[in-house]
């Protein structure tokens, strides 16, 4: 999604008032959760948006964009609805750390005129162009590391969409499109930028397409809007995008559009030859020879943190909920400083050994909040597979017929998968009691933990339904999870013995 900081419109009135005005509730989507305020925000040029404003999400609190596509002509709405459908449904499917977020869509019909309404996350912090504008004008320049955690980002949002099924080309990658949080995190907007191209081909809403817009032509490869869409014209866009971020900005020295001579020279600027060999190899004129998003993310150039450390700091996140609260500080303060934590052996040189004083306890904590928020994806290691497309988080969609409705909206069928369980039983010392702690672990990631205490007269089938019931998982999984504890409480019982059954 396209999107920078709210356009407010200046004028003589208090702020207080302007405030008060702007945030006026216009409208409700159809189950309450979302309300759209006066206040716009700049949509980019997503063809079919007519208009984009702030809304709030009651349930989370927080602020999102209210984005409208309108059909005046109900007639080319019907003929294209389960395309638009369609569309729609697969955008919600996409769940990414480094992808704006696209919440839920819903069908208005009017009297005269169809509208789709859909919800994003809004990114208050603003663009990479914006960020690079202000770091050059700070007389700063880029930070190598930064550039590093950028691309990578970036990358692993890139490889993610080539890999669905059916693969999602953005086609419209450019600094605008790409946004940066205050702790670092990068997310890529506009994904629906290509599939709104093909569903809405002559709809562009208040804005112009965004190949009219002269100041973005360079990121786009020659090949661009003359063949079938392929996954060479986001790395090519990506390319300009990884050069931009080195130099912070590509001159145009006065005229409308960056020529291929500004990029060539921007390129030869670079001082590290890997860096140059990178984003050389993304904008080659010819498309067959650009490598995928998925082999650039092993390039030499962007292995800033080991493997075998990304790989010990996703897992340890993936299974923090097994580990005790601020275990890392706890731990790091029982090791000796001097104590040898690893060695290397040479048999022609001195060896190398690495001491608990050389890591940073404060260094570590940052690194893991970096990896817990998505800074470091762990990139599909040694994986050609594609990524599974996860289940979509919001409720399923339902046409609706006014804007605002006392209908709830629809439950849906379950469909998210326990791939993991872990049942903990523990006596208390009289023995009158156990308490059992059972975690779910799910396929989405949003994990179930529940607890209870049992008592001896207790029917163990009984339990084992009750918690199942308030675990909110699918019938299939139910049963399996519901055989497993019904075993292990009785189990228990019979030996009221304290351990841990997974």
């Amino acid at each position: 999604m396209t999107m920078s900081v709210p356009e407010r419109n200046s004028g003589s009135e208090g702020k207080e008032e302007e405030s008060e005005d702007e945030s006026e509730i216009l409208e409700e989507s159809p189950c309450g959760r979302w309300q759209k305020r006066k206040e716009q925000v700049s949509q980019g040029n997503v063809p079919g948006v007519e208009s984009a404003s702030l809304a709030m999400d009651t349930e989370e609190g927080v602020e999102v964009v209210w984005n409208e596509v309108l059909f005046p002509d109900k007639k080319v709405f019907k003929s294209q609805e389960d395309k638009i459908k369609e569309m729609f449904e697969n955008l919600m499917q996409v769940e990414h750390p480094n992808i704006v977020k696209f919440h839920k869509y819903w069908l208005d019909m009017r009297e005269s005129q169809a509208r789709v309404i859909f919800i994003t996350e809004y990114m208050s912090s603003g663009s990479l162009k914006q960020f690079l504008k202000k770091t050059k004008k700070n007389h700063k320049n880029m930070n190598v590391k930064a550039w590093k955690r950028w691309c990578t980002q970036i990358l692993s949002a890139l490889s993610y969409l080539h890999s669905c099924e059916p693969p999602i080309i953005h086609g419209n990658l450019t600094c605008d499109t790409i946004f940066i949080q205050h702790n670092g995190l990068i997310k890529i907007g506009s994904v629906w930028h290509r599939l709104f191209v093909n569903v809405f081909p002559d709809a562009q809403g208040k804005g112009r397409p965004h190949r009219d817009e002269q100041r973005n032509h360079h990121f786009f490869p020659p090949e661009y809007g003359t063949s079938e869409d392929d996954y060479a014209i986001d790395i090519f866009s990506f390319g300009i995008c990884a050069l931009e971020m080195a130099v912070l900005e590509i001159q145009a020295n006065g005229d409308a559009v960056v020529s291929k001579e500004a990029i060539s020279s921007a390129g030869t600027s670079l001082e590290d030859p890997l860096m140059k060999e990178f984003t050389q190899s993304c904008v080659r004129q010819e498309a067959k020879l650009r490598p995928t998003a998925h082999d650039l993310l092993f390039h030499r150039v962007l292995f800033e943190v080991h493997s075998l450390k990304l790989l010990a700091a996703h897992c340890l996140i993936s299974n923090q909920y097994l580990l005790p609260e601020n275990c890392v500080e706890e731990k790091t303060k029982s090791f000796d400083p001097n104590a040898v934590m690893a060695e290397i052996s040479h048999r022609d040189r001195p060896g190398v050994q690495l001491k608990y004083s050389h890591v940073s306890p404060l260094e570590l904590d940052k690194f893991l909040e970096d990896v817990k928020n998505g800074i470091y994806p762990l990139m599909n290691f040694a994986s050609s597979r594609g990524y599974p497309v996860p289940r979509a988080l919001s409720l399923s969609q339902e046409q609706v017929e006014a804007v605002k409705t006392p209908t709830p909206e629809p439950q849906e069928t379950e469909t998210r998968k326990v791939i993991q369980m872990h049942c903990n039983l523990e006596s208390n010392e009289e023995g009158t009691k156990t308490h059992l702690s059972l975690f779910l672990k799910m396929d989405d990631k949003l994990h179930r933990q529940l607890s209870c205490d049992i008592l001896p007269a207790d029917s163990s089938k009984d339990l084992a339904n009750e918690l199942v019931h308030y675990a909110f998982i699918n019938e299939e999984d139910c049963e399996k999870v519901t055989l497993f504890l019904e075993d292990a409480i009785s189990k228990h019982l019979r030996t009221q013995a304290p351990g841990t059954v997974q």
